[in-house]
């Protein structure tokens, strides 16, 4: 298990998805530290449209190494090629 210190310094993605057809809407940022990871996923859910969340579109932070505040759609592709890679193997 990962100390506080040790999440202090991870990095997470803050990824959108739908919960009633799950489809990603891919990585909206990569933020270091929990803490500001949670401010931030918050910050999202308190900002989200109404039609937006009945429509089932929600937001998960996920542990990561890319780099913090790297280009949304760049980080995307990457945690994509990394899914689609580890289903191939498995």
């Amino acid at each position: 298990m990962l100390t506080m210190q040790g999440e202090a310094k991870s990095s997470f993605a803050l990824v959108r998805y739908n919960a009633r057809t799950y489809d990603s809407g891919g990585v909206m940022a990569v933020i270091k530290g929990r803490e500001e990871a949670e401010a931030v996923l918050k910050q999202f859910e308190r900002s989200q449209d109404s039609l937006d969340r009945d429509a089932g579109w929600r937001y998960f932070l996920e542990k990561t190494d890319l780099k913090a505040g790297m280009d949304p759609q760049e980080a995307t592709k990457v945690r994509q090629a990394r899914l689609e890679l580890r289903e191939s193997q498995a």
